[in-house]
């Protein structure tokens, strides 16, 4: 039995010696001298499919090898790719870099090796060469070829035209159907030629390196990115696929992935004869058994995969080569298997330090010739994409915690681009008709982050190699046009955290926040148009004016928590002390460093508009501001990670309290109080977010030979690590957050936020029922479908009226059986339903949502337990035209949340929105709606008024708050969006202005008029991700990419 062991203990991770198991936390070990003697020809099959013949010695080790293909490519970064074969029993398997070749590859003259890549970084900018990403490319471009990276029509579209953009150039429409009809690059190619050949035509002016850099940005999203399945059965016999990653263990059932092990929540690995174990370690809140076991089809592939993960485990998570123990003399136990070469860490230090000659080389495919740029000659064009520039950084987190150093990556000069530079393009005008395209653009979602990092008491408790952002690509005249999901559907990205944009425009996407002007006295629109021409035009600027207006409503935050609520606190003893010592002394400090970062900002913007007597041209920048403050930032590190925890000690302090109960719910009762209390808990962790999407869309607005490009890229680089190491507590604490939010609106259910339950969904359908079609809410968790209906309570709560467990249940549309438009049947074990929703995409949203839900709950192994509190399920068959059936509103009595307890609840909640507005919402939109909280002046305008008012808005949770000015503690009103459509005026509504959008609900129409066209896109990308709700979403796996 071969098996790997992560210990948590100090002397593990220092390399100490000990006596038993094998631990690929080792220190690493050196392969054998090469050994001189008779030479043999291997053939190597590269990327580009051509082959070479390389001689080595024949009891040379594999690592001879792999050095040889290296050096034949000049290629630095090589750790990354590997050598693959079929052994003797047809098996494809690994080259060991430490055994002797011809021990391996038994007929040489007989076996094609494959180089290929072998290790996928969670972030394609990790990759400092140009070479490794064309490298990186040709794998992508294979692995669409061959089925392995499986998508959606539109995505695998928008990737060929990324690689035929790379292949032959600009877009020419003859040109490029000629160049497809020699290549096949997808299966089915013929019915997306339309589609590759128009998003071609937005690629004009794109380099190869920069088609490369976005079709690994695209390819990166994909659940299914780099990923090599393993046939395998868990213990009932189900047949599933096993697949390793850099983040764990990925279990998936066809190509939908259904569950999870993190490197931080695997203790050991293993396998005994046909068997692989995983052994995780003891967590009071997991459903799962301490060792899980899976059955593959041999020893062998099992041994297979075993060493796979061995591999991964050693190249991602640790910081040097692992090293064995001394062999025993008598008796060995487990396999002697060990990863050998550099780790990730050492890969990206060796590539910093700049211990490598930057060479030419060509793509063999492309008719455009790329050259790979010299250090040493900076005048020569540059097609590569900047290195990231990092400084020392690093989190401290879990017990024990060490750091071993700054991570610093210097950032070499790079030679300018000429072709396509950001921001060079005009951009169309906001008020032609065309310009409804640039709304149509996929907003970001959360892109999948390694989950509970936090956690790890192994070499994670040392700081993660930097990951930079993906936006930070200059050069390039649009980076990642969409995101895609899982399934490939052209996404949100999130949590993918990187800027998208539109396959229609080259606009930059949803995910920051526009400005207006600060003055909060009116002003004529003469007065307007004169502003408008004496302020800068730098998009720069505006991307720097909006770091102040959206820090500008996070002091305001803050301020809910440091002062409104500590001010209430105070007076009244409802609080335990330790609770207050959790929550007030970890957000004083953060409301005091931002209230510095704000002024920094404002003194900087005054110069920048020259509002003082300094050189304006010294002070046309942000990025020094931002890095100082960033670095700052990480000295608060201690406090950021406490708000979880004080989350939960005020979720826990409420169940346990009904003082607490009673106090916090009067609080959010309070005007200053916009939003639940516990979402105010989080901005902080939301806000570190927004500053990395800043960012990268300075480091994409800014040409290398910028004055502030090298300032932007290290505060990216700074801020990427910082949310890279948040990013699994807050998606959980998310889901956390909304269970405790979904709780309060609902009566007749006692356990909702248990642990392992995730929300996915919440919308209004139409039940069939004996007294016909009755509007019900449904919630949609991972093991459970919960319907309710309005009930008569003063705090206007929906009443729970029945369960349908997902375990073993069966969904069907059925609209010609029952002559109901949209109608669905769900048919659960002991009870069925139908359903109808509103349109036809609000039942596809449903059913893929439902049917992905019910996939995962029959992976558990028993059904989910009872549910509601007093309330029995419904369990009536839908035609069934029963008393029974007409769920009864006033039966309160025998709930423990019962009517007494109860206040005045504010009915603008996203549930009361989605009743009346018959739509819905899921986990995905929300997380959407955290990356585009957005603030600034607008002016508005309804639909029968002359004059236009001027207002501050704040756009958060799917709503728009309007204050007077951005001094006032609480909103005059608000507008929730969800169901509005977002259209530019037509003519015949006589709106002579520029920059102008409108908004409107059936009867309900407002026009707002942004300052600039910058603000006006940027208004128009965010709002539009909020009345359009995302069709997909594939939140179990946190990796949530959908289409709007």
């Amino acid at each position: 039995m071969g098996e790997i062991e992560q210990r948590p203990t100090p002397g593990s991770r220092l390399g100490a010696p000990e006596n038993s198991g094998i631990s690929t936390l080792e220190r690493g070990q050196k392969p054998p001298p090469t050994p001189s003697g008779k030479l043999v020809s291997i053939k190597i099959q590269m990327l580009d499919d051509t082959q070479e013949a390389f001689e080595v010695p024949q009891r040379a080790p594999g690592k001879v090898l792999l050095d040889a293909v290296c050096n034949h490519l000049n290629l630095v970064e090589g750790d990354y790719f590997g050598l693959e074969f079929p052994d003797h029993k047809k098996i494809t398997v690994w080259l060991d870099l430490l055994k002797p070749i011809v021990k391996q590859i038994r007929r040489p003259k007989h076996v094609v090796v494959k180089f290929v890549v072998k290790f996928f970084p969670p972030d394609h900018t990790q990759l400092q060469e140009e070479l490794t990403r064309y490298l990186f490319a040709l794998q992508v471009k294979q692995d669409l070829a061959q089925g392995r990276l499986t998508c959606n029509d539109s995505s695998a579209a928008l990737l060929i035209s990324h690689i035929v953009q790379s292949e032959i150039g600009d877009f020419d429409e003859a040109l490029d159907r000629e160049h497809l009809a020699k290549n096949k690059y997808v299966p089915q190619q013929d019915a997306l030629e339309d589609k590759i050949v128009e998003f071609h035509h937005n690629h004009i002016g794109q380099t190869p390196a920069e088609s490369d850099f976005q079709l690994l940005e695209i390819a990166r999203r994909l659940e299914m990115y780099g990923i090599r399945l393993h046939p395998a059965k868990d213990r009932e016999g189900t047949k599933i696929n096993l697949a390793v990653a850099n983040t764990g263990i990925l279990v998936f059932q066809g190509f939908t992935k259904i569950n999870a092990f993190n490197w931080a929540k695997v203790r050991k690995l293993s396998f005994k004869r046909k068997r692989f174990l995983i052994k995780l370690r003891p967590d009071a809140n997991s459903a799962y058994q301490d060792t899980l076991e899976f059955l593959m089809a041999s020893r062998d592939f099992c041994k297979s995969f075993w060493k796979i993960c061995v591999e991964h485990h050693a190249f991602f998570r640790l910081f040097e080569e692992p090293k064995p123990k001394p062999k025993p003399v008598l008796f060995s136990r487990g396999s002697s298997f060990r990863f050998s070469g550099r780790t990730q860490k050492q890969v990206l230090d060796y590539v910093k330090e700049g211990g490598h000659k930057k060479v030419q080389f060509e793509r063999k495919h492309s008719k455009i010739h790329s050259v790979r740029s010299l250090a040493s000659q900076p005048t020569e064009l540059n097609s590569e994409v900047p290195e990231q520039s990092q400084q020392s950084a690093s989190l401290t987190f879990g017990e024990g915690a060490e750091s071993p150093g700054g991570q610093s990556c210097q950032q070499g000069k790079e030679p300018k681009v000429s072709p396509g530079e950001p921001g060079s393009r005009p951009s169309p005008a906001p008020r032609s008709p065309a310009g409804n395209k640039q709304v149509d653009g996929a907003a970001s979602a959360p892109a999948e982050e390694e989950e509970e990092v936090v956690k790890d008491r192994t070499q994670q408790s040392k700081p993660r190699p930097p990951q930079p952002s993906t936006g930070s690509l200059t050069g390039s005249p649009h980076l990642s046009e969409l995101s895609v999901n899982s399934q490939g559907g052209v996404a949100p990205a999130h949590v993918t955290l990187s800027p998208n944009l539109s396959p229609d425009t080259k606009q930059t996407s949803p995910l920051i926040s526009p400005l207006l002007n600060d003055q909060a006295c009116p002003r004529t629109d003469d007065e307007d148009e004169g502003r408008r021409k004496r302020f800068p035009t730098d998009k720069a600027y505006f991307i720097a004016k909006e770091v102040s207006t959206t820090e500008r409503t996070y002091l305001k935050d803050l301020e809910v928590i440091t002062s409104w609520f500590q001010s209430m606190v105070s007076k009244e003893d409802a609080m335990p002390e330790t609770l207050k010592s959790l929550i007030f002394p970890n957000f004083e400090p953060l409301h005091k460093f931002h209230t510095n970062f704000l002024k920094e900002i404002e003194q900087r913007l005054a110069l920048w508009e020259g509002r003082s007597n300094a050189q304006i041209r010294d002070y046309q920048r942000i990025g020094d501001v931002m890095l100082k403050n960033i670095q700052g930032m990480k000295h608060l590190a201690a406090h950021l990670w406490k708000h979880s925890e004080a989350l939960e000690a005020l979720e826990n302090g409420i169940k346990s309290s009904r003082r607490l109960e009673n106090f916090c719910r009067d609080f959010e009762l309070q005007k200053v109080c916009y939003l639940p209390l516990n979402t105010f808990l989080l901005r902080p962790l939301h806000r570190l977010m927004h500053y990395k999407q800043v960012l990268e869309r300075l480091c994409k607005h800014h040409p290398p030979s910028h004055a502030d490009f090298r300032d932007c890229r290290a505060a990216l680089a700074e801020i990427t690590e910082m949310v890279a190491q948040l990013h699994g507590t807050m998606i959980k604490m998310e889901n956390f957050q909304k269970l405790h939010e979904l709780k309060k609106d609902l009566i007749g259910i006692d356990n909702l936020v248990v642990p392992g339950r995730e929300f996915i969904r919440l919308g209004s359908l139409s039940k069939l029922s004996g007294k016909g079609l009755q509007q019900r809410m449904f919630f949609l968790f991972n093991d459970v479908l919960l319907y309710t209906s309005r009930g008569l309570t003063a705090s206007n709560q929906l009443k729970v009226h029945g369960q349908l467990p997902l375990y073993g249940m069966t969904i069907e549309e059925s609209e010609d059986e029952w002559g109901v438009p949209h109608c669905l049947t769900l048919r659960g074990q002991r009870q069925s339903i139908i359903v109808a929703a509103s349109s036809r995409s609000e039942m596809e949203k449903w059913v893929e949502d439902i049917q992905m839900a019910i996939d995962l709950a029959e992976k558990s192994s028993s059904p989910a337990p009872e549910f509601l509190a007093s309330s029995p399920p419904d369990n009536k068959s839908p035609d069934e035209a029963t008393a029974a059936d007409q769920e009864s509103e006033d039966d309160l009595s025998a709930s423990r949340t019962s009517l007494e307890r109860q206040a005045p609840h504010r009915g603008n909640t996203m549930v009361h929105v989605c009743w009346h507005r018959n739509t819905s919402v899921s986990m995905v939109d929300f997380s959407i709606a955290v990356e585009n909280q957005l603030s600034g002046n607008l002016l508005r305008k309804f639909k029968n008024s002359n004059g236009w008012q001027k207002l501050w808005v704040v756009f958060t949770n799917f709503c728009l708050f309007f204050y007077k000015s951005h001094q006032d503690n609480h909103p005059l009103a608000s507008l929730p969006l969800l169901g509005y459509s977002l259209t530019i005026p037509s003519e015949s509504e006589n709106i002579h202005k520029d920059y102008v959008f409108k908004l409107h609900f059936k009867s309900h129409v407002y026009y707002f008029r942004a300052e600039s066209e910058y603000t006006f896109e940027r208004w128009m990308e965010v709002i539009r991700s909020a009345t359009s709700s995302a069709s997909r979403a594939h939140v179990l796996s946190h990796k949530e990419s959908l289409v709007y």
